[in-house]
């Protein structure tokens, strides 16, 4: 039986080096022209985007040591794009990443292979999956590698006002207060400098701390809902049944995924919904799931349940933005905004989000204008809409067609969706173009929704229509409003799609440094 050392042993073999933190402050500048805090997707994209502007960055991350998690390893063609855009491309390179074209989609004994619509693009554009930590650790290479970023191990307390008390509504924000945890430094004794809360300035203060955010409650009103965990699983020597495609397996209570993470491993996630996970998971994944596998996963996920310590879960979060907007900072990534890992969506979101604020902040000479900045991320909040809820309601929606929830109607809508994308030309591309975030457009997104529903209302209905059918027909449809709706509403009508209709906060700044918002106004809404 193979130990759990030589489980590790590949994997051991290219963790990468944490980033060697900046520990001295003697040439910090007095103001930087922004901080980023937290040194994950979002925050190193960004930091490396505002260095190539010619910004002084300091980017403040609690540890530099490669992360490791069970999601975020897999980054959509359209999130390479924005890759692409930033300049980042190189780093999916060098750490056994996976190129992937599309899915195969598995319910009830059939089988379907839908192809991300790639076609006209170069050579390299596909969608990517890795170990989620080599690829943080390289975005942050890159980012440590501009001569502009300072890259420093710290934990940030708290937000700052321009007297350098702690920030409170209706203050501007000018930067931070942060526990420096030297990662080498010695003191006069020799031993390891004890961590020192140390303030920084900034123009702009730009909060992208990850999912457990403890600043996030200042900068947004979150109603964060917990539907379901991911359980992960680590299989080798595992053959996929369609190579370099994401495999989804329609089952009960809810979706499992399976894809490839490097040339010899492949990540099973399996959603168990609700807000508890099950006494005893290895049994439950034996009982519940392993006999709802294709044959060709079954054994190699039986054999990864043999080392029950390697199996780990994460719980899934739904955030809507729902930002309260402070001159001075600003959200991104997922201490912003979460949606259902199921489409592996949040990465494409984050990195479009970074590349949209480096554009729209770029033509500003400097970010020392506290209202010119405020007024660019104030429109940042409502042009971001467009592209983020369109992957926000697809990731959530899917969810809840994918899920089993017992009742006909909702069966009949998950059966109608997987019957839908088997057809193939544009009943599979437009959904997989929406997914993969080449074809972000929320108008898009409800027509082949509703596509779906109607479709599964015309099988009931044909050959000749029956009560049972005209019945069926009607709770089909009345199913679909209840996940469409309650999502759309959610990310916001107006600022989904009309975008330009939405409403924007109006901010002011008095002499003193207080914020007066516009009454009418008041917090943009979603």
């Amino acid at each position: 039986m193979t130990t759990t050392s030589a489980l590790n042993s590949h994997e051991d073999t290219l963790v990468l080096p944490p980033i060697p933190s900046s520990d001295d402050v003697s040439t910090d500048p007095e103001v930087w022209d922004v901080i980023v805090v937290g040194g994950g997707v979002a925050g190193s994209a960004l930091a490396y985007a505002q260095a190539q502007d010619g910004r002084r960055v300091l980017l403040l991350e609690r540890d530099l040591s490669q992360p490791d998690r069970i999601v975020g390893e897999l980054l959509q063609p359209g999130g390479y794009l924005m890759l692409k855009r930033l300049g980042l491309e190189s780093c999916v390179d060098g750490i056994d990443s996976i190129k992937v074209y599309g899915y195969a989609l598995f319910k009830g004994g059939n089988q379907a292979v839908v192809r991300y619509p790639i076609e006209g693009y170069s050579a390299d554009v596909a969608g990517r999956s890795f170990h989620h930590g080599r690829f943080i650790q390289k975005l942050r290479g890159a980012a440590a590698s501009c001569p502009s970023v300072t890259v420093r191990q710290g934990l940030v307390k708290k937000l700052v006002n321009d007297k350098g008390g702690e920030w409170q509504e209706g203050e501007v924000v000018t930067g931070v207060v942060y526990r420096h945890l030297p990662a080498a430094a010695s003191g006069a004794g020799g031993g390891p400098q004890p961590p020192l809360d140390r303030s920084a300035r900034a123009h702009l203060t730009i909060v992208c701390d990850g999912m457990y955010s403890n600043l996030r409650k200042h900068l947004s009103t979150p109603k964060i809902v917990h539907p379901s965990f991911f359980v992960g699983l680590l299989l080798r020597k595992c053959t996929l049944p369609v190579p370099n495609h994401g495999h989804v397996i329609l089952a009960k209570p809810s979706p499992i995924l399976f894809y490839p993470i490097s040339s010899s491993e492949v990540r099973c996630l399996v959603d168990v919904p609700g807000e508890k996970l099950p006494s005893d998971l290895p049994a439950y994944l034996r009982a519940t799931v392993a006999p709802q596998l294709p044959e060709e996963l079954r054994g190699p996920f039986l054999e990864a349940l043999e080392h029950p310590e390697a199996i780990r879960s994460m719980q899934n979060k739904l955030l809507p933005a729902a930002p309260l907007h402070q001159p001075g900072a600003l959200l991104l990534g997922d201490a912003f905004n979460m949606r259902h890992p199921l489409t592996g969506g949040g990465m494409t979101v984050a990195l479009s989000d970074c590349s949209l604020l480096a554009d729209m902040l770029r033509p500003l000479p400097s970010l020392g204008d506290a209202m010119a900045t405020a007024q660019r991320t104030a429109d940042f909040y409502t042009r971001r809409k467009p592209l983020s809820a369109t992957i926000n309601t697809l990731a959530n929606a899917l969810y809840k067609v994918f899920s089993f929830t017992g009742d006909a109607a909702q069966e009949e809508m998950r059966q109608a969706c997987f019957d839908y994308l088997a057809l193939g030309g544009i009943c599979s591309a437009g959904p997989i173009s929406l997914l993969s975030g080449l074809n972000p457009r929320p108008s898009v997104l409800v027509q082949h929704f509703f596509m779906v529903a109607l479709f599964g209302v015309g099988r009931l209905l044909l050959p000749r229509p029956s009560l049972r059918g005209l019945y069926m027909s009607a709770a089909l449809l009345a199913v679909a409003c209840r996940i469409i709706f309650p999502i759309i509403l959610a990310e916001g009508v107006r600022a989904v799609f009309f975008p330009s209709l939405a409403p924007k906060p109006v901010v002011t700044v008095t002499p003193g440094g207080t914020v007066k918002r516009s009454t009418s106004l008041g917090v943009m809404a979603s």
